[in-house]
């Protein structure tokens, strides 16, 4: 597969009073198809925010169950949207090889002072490593800046590790633990 260079094609989806912001690096070829989060059938993502907002669905996955998920983009935004959270990627372009992090290069970095402009953030969870890493280069001094301008406080930060097929090393189990910890 050839690297091409990729816009995120589709912006972020915010809450008015949304508290939290989840980052991801870049949406997949399958996502940006889609035109919405998380468009991979087995990236886990849609799992663990459903548990998180059903208890039923929790204690099934934390006893091991497979756990149905959100299947449209309608189903998905309404998750989103009722439970005060926003969804976008530290990333607006790159150069890309499929959905390879690893191959990302060339990086525009989205506007996250922006999506601070629309809603009363007070934590970001950054959905991997790279999402993690890229925020720190580009956004922590525009956030810290406008904080200074606004008088708002400068959100948390945390790294979490990622909902992607790929961490297979982090069963779903243990994977919504962190994430639970870190959403409440």
């Amino acid at each position: 597969m050839e690297p091409v260079h990729a816009g995120h094609g589709f912006g972020p989806l915010i809450a008015e009073d949304a508290s939290i912001l989840i980052l991801g690096s870049f949406p997949s070829i399958k996502s940006r198809q889609e035109a919405f989060f998380y468009g991979h059938p087995q990236n886990r993502f849609w799992k663990i925010i459903a548990a998180f907002c059903d208890r039923d669905l929790e204690a099934r996955l934390l006893a091991g169950e497979n756990i149905p998920s959100p299947e449209t983009i309608e189903e998905k935004k309404r998750l989103i949207l009722t439970h005060r959270l926003a969804l976008y990627d530290t990333i607006e372009s790159c150069t890309v090889t499929g959905s390879s992090d690893s191959s990302i290069k060339d990086v525009e970095p989205a506007d996250i002072v922006g999506i601070l402009k629309r809603a009363p953030i007070q934590k970001i969870l950054c959905n991997g490593t790279l999402s993690y890493t890229l925020f720190q280069k580009y956004e922590t001094r525009k956030i810290q800046d406008f904080a200074e301008r606004t008088g708002t406080p400068v959100p948390e930060v945390r790294k979490l590790p990622s909902t992607s097929p790929a961490n297979a090393a982090w069963s779903l189990p243990k994977l919504y633990g962190v994430w639970k910890d870190a959403l409440s």
